[in-house]
């Protein structure tokens, strides 16, 4: 019998806990080759959030999860091979190099991803491909309705599977098979960075600070202190180590799920599940639309009133607008990559209607520089907000003087991320600056 090489592609599950692909694979394959794509700027990516590399929290937390896995790997006799190549050439060099037999994906919410994987089937016939499910709380097979079937909104969505069982999250791999010799002259060293912040990446870094998390008595107040603008505290946090799949939400939900054990469930705490819910729903939903995710008109087809206004888009991006909590918020998003949810919404709410921008300018933006990026959660939102998604009632608008008196009426936030900006004001539009536009490949 032939020897089974095994290629492991890792994207968005950056973890040996709670990963089912993995366990498959290190069951089935001899030897095994575990590989992680740097994530590049696209021309798409370029194009639309004007930047030429990820901010800097981003890369920060990508390169701890990094270390962080290699060294889990290491202590398993693997290791992680990272390299600087878009998937597809990367997975055929090394299909190519070293035999692979068999390869493993998680069933990404990506397009992209999900475009190298059909392009790697139909160039290698003879490749057995395996995906599953590694960041999910149910599997495509416990959902009751197929894909094309989706609802239509959120709180359809929420009813139907309120009550489905959601899996006990597994062990952590003991095992792997040995490790396969691989060259590519686009492998990437990492390292982690020494700079004291909020948020270490890593399957470490987040199984701490769950536990930290359900041992005080943050998750029975969560929903009255959700929408606070700063303060790791008021909200879980939890979202950046599950963006990049250090922790899994089935490892949340049983956390949850013994804390209301061991206290008592509150509305709070379902609300917990309710927000896993809601990231669970946009997941499926990127994985129903695909490229429709990244179109002007979104999932509806139709195109909002807006355009493109390059002084204002910069304004918004730098913080510089005549709203001093959007500038606050943008400020705090530029340093840190991380901003509160209901800053988000406030922020993209700006960018659409007092800015008057096409919305995939702020989506990309925001991928580009968030800690917690998740393209199906980002795109989702941003398209909700926008009135080209899931939002039964259409496009949502944010009162940005009401919303400062409900969540900083002493303008302290506002204050700690510098967001007065004296002269600030609204540029007329010259037409030279609008730029041809681009498809989600890239493409004029």
């Amino acid at each position: 019998m032939s020897r089974r090489v095994g290629l492991y592609w890792f994207t968005n599950d950056l973890r040996v806990h709670d990963n089912l692909l993995l366990s498959h694979a290190t069951q089935e394959a001899d030897e095994l080759l575990c590989l992680y794509c740097y994530p590049c700027i696209t021309p798409f990516l370029s194009h639309y959030a004007q930047v030429s590399q990820l901010g800097q929290g981003r890369q920060r937390f990508i390169k701890d999860a990094l270390l962080c896995l290699d060294n889990s790997l290491h202590s398993l006799g693997q290791r992680l091979t990272v390299v600087n190549l878009s998937p597809l050439p990367a997975l055929q060099h090394a299909i190519e190099q070293i035999g692979v037999t068999h390869l493993y994906i998680n069933a990404s919410a990506g397009v992209d991803e999900q475009r190298a994987v059909e392009i790697i089937k139909r160039q290698n016939p003879h490749l057995i491909v395996t995906q599953k499910e590694t960041c999910t709380l149910f599997t495509q097979e416990q959902l009751p309705f197929t894909l094309r079937e989706l609802p239509n909104t959120f709180t359809q969505f929420r009813k139907q599977v309120d009550s489905l069982e959601v899996s006990h999250p597994r062990d952590k791999v003991q095992v792997m098979p040995c490790e396969v010799t691989y060259h590519s002259e686009s492998t990437l060293s990492f390292s982690s960075s020494n700079r004291a912040r909020s948020f270490i990446g890593g399957e470490r870094a987040g199984l701490a600070h769950c536990h930290r998390y359900f041992s005080s008595t943050f998750a029975s107040e969560y929903k009255q202190t959700r929408n606070e603008l700063d303060g790791m505290n008021a909200s879980t946090k939890f979202s950046p180590w599950l963006a990049h799949g250090n922790i899994s939400p089935r490892m949340v939900y049983a956390m949850l799920k013994r804390y209301e054990r061991d206290n008592q469930a509150n509305e709070s705490t379902y609300w917990i599940y309710f927000e896993l819910l809601w990231r669970e729903y946009f997941y499926w939903y990127a994985r129903k639309y695909r490229e429709a995710l990244f179109r002007f008109g979104g999932i509806k087809g139709q195109r909002p009133l807006t355009s493109y206004y390059a002084h204002r888009f910069q304004q918004w991006k730098k913080g510089e607008t005549p709203f001093p909590i959007v500038n606050a918020c943008m400020h705090q998003l530029n340093e840190t990559g991380y901003m509160s949810n209901r800053g988000r919404q406030l922020v993209a709410s700006c960018l659409v209607h007092e800015l008057g921008l096409d919305w995939r300018y702020g989506a990309a933006y925001f991928e580009s520089q968030l800690i917690d990026y998740d393209v199906a959660s980002n795109w989702g939102n941003w398209q909700y907000l926008a009135g080209v998604g899931a939002d039964p009632r259409g496009t949502r608008q944010f009162n940005l003087e009401k919303q400062t008196q409900m969540y900083d009426p002493y303008m302290e936030f506002i204050d700690r991320w510098k967001g007065r900006c004296a002269g600030a004001h609204l540029d007329s539009v010259d037409m030279v600056d609008w730029p041809i536009v681009m498809d989600s490949n890239g493409n004029a």
